[in-house]
């Protein structure tokens, strides 16, 4: 596959990686780059992307309504509590990806989160005090310059496996930024380029 952006038949210029896929493109026009500040929704995106580890994205995609109902719309409060029952019935459900070792993970980061939510500082603002509230916008010509992993993503990794997640390597973390916008790794020539690095926004401030 090429490494350069590629114009489409509706005459739009997308980066290479979700080549002709509806779903792909979707994801990629809508969601990859767009900056998330909400706190569920990133532990949800955190938690694919560590059971993409080892799969491609697309995978996952396929089966994110799957995954959701599987785990309770991945609602940390519930997945916390979940039994060895429940993670049995998980390992039989054929809808997801069935690794122990990753179900395991989600619930231990689930209780993670909790901690994070209920003693400070709350998850988004840990994750986007990193990047000073704000998304960084990077000015790629080629996937190929595209990094796997950055100084940066080493230091939030580090920082969310002290606190207990699991499943969250330097790779991760960096694929997990560039979903979530907190990076903007849209190529320069990708028609979502520029509209992702306007929604540079603050987030709200949650009322006390």
């Amino acid at each position: 596959m090429s490494r350069a952006p590629r114009l489409h038949p509706d005459g739009k210029t997308r980066c290479p990686w979700p080549g002709d896929d509806p779903l792909y493109v979707a994801y990629h026009d809508t969601e990859w780059g767009v900056p998330e500040y909400d706190d569920r929704a990133l532990y949800e995106k955190l938690i694919l992307d560590g059971f993409q580890a080892g799969l491609s994205w697309i995978t996952i995609l396929r089966k994110r309504d799957n995954f959701r109902k599987a785990f309770d719309d991945f609602r940390p409060e519930k997945i916390a509590r979940y039994t060895d029952k429940k993670v049995h019935a998980l390992m039989n459900d054929a809808g997801i990806v069935r690794n122990r070792a990753k179900i395991d993970g989600t619930i231990l980061s689930a209780r993670s989160y909790l901690d994070i939510m209920e003693k400070g500082p709350g998850f988004s603002k840990l994750l986007w005090d990193f990047m000073g509230g704000k998304p960084k916008v990077n000015h790629f010509k080629t996937s190929a310059s595209v990094p796997a992993s950055t100084p940066l993503s080493v230091q939030i990794s580090k920082e969310l496996s002290s606190r207990g997640f699991k499943f969250v390597g330097p790779t991760i973390v960096y694929a997990f930024m560039q979903a979530t916008g907190m990076v903007n790794d849209h190529l320069v020539d990708c028609h979502c380029h520029a509209s992702c690095s306007k929604l540079q926004r603050k987030p709200r401030l949650k009322a006390k």
